[in-house]
């Protein structure tokens, strides 16, 4: 089994990627493949709605995006971490997302997926945010995956959804690092 670990935060080793490494530490102890992309270190383009992957299926655009069209399509586990800004993902997660609009043109517009829609994948959304809230100030950003996981025609499974990080921080909160872990093997044996 492989899963895809995507951080969409611009800060390493804080909040989300705190608990990203936890939720990976679950998948491999039920030894899962992991492989983690850090967005923030990737060098791509935003999406400029050309309308290219509308008639062929794929992004024209060659840049770091290109390599890792493949690998969701391989995996078998997608978690996506992002904190939150404006009551959505990060600017870098958003602009992956929308560079995968040629999934969705593959899968509506042209009806030939170019992401296998017979296998079956899970996908996670973790996600924090600074201010104390309660679940449905995460909607913003929950919105956008659901639509992103159809499109990679993969099954959202769970969320970790925290909020307050302003205040407490996560790696601070034993009874955070646990339950990311655990999603993690719940993940993987589900």
């Amino acid at each position: 089994m492989k899963a895809l670990v995507i951080l969409g935060s611009p800060r390493i080793k804080m909040n989300t990627d705190i608990l990203l490494n936890e939720v990976i530490e679950g998948l491999k102890s039920q030894e899962v493949e992991v492989e983690k992309i850090e967005l923030g270190r990737l060098k791509f383009e935003p999406c400029i709605s050309c309308n290219a992957c509308g008639k062929t299926g794929h992004c024209y655009k060659k840049d770091d995006m290109t390599g890792i069209y493949d690998k969701f399509n391989h995996a078998d586990i997608i978690v996506i971490g992002s904190p939150m800004y404006f009551n959505s993902v990060t600017a870098i997660t958003k602009a992956m997302i929308d560079r995968c609009q040629s999934f969705w043109s593959s899968k509506y517009v042209l009806n030939k997926s170019s992401i296998d829609k017979n296998k079956r994948r899970k996908g996670m959304f973790v996600c924090v945010g600074g201010a104390k809230q309660s679940e449905e100030g995460f909607i913003g950003a929950t919105v956008v995956m659901d639509l992103f996981f159809k499109a990679i025609n993969t099954e959202y499974t769970y969320n970790m959804l925290v909020d307050n990080t302003d205040e407490v921080f996560v790696g601070d909160s034993k009874e955070l690092l646990q339950t990311a872990y655990e999603m993690g093997v719940k993940l993987a044996q589900d």
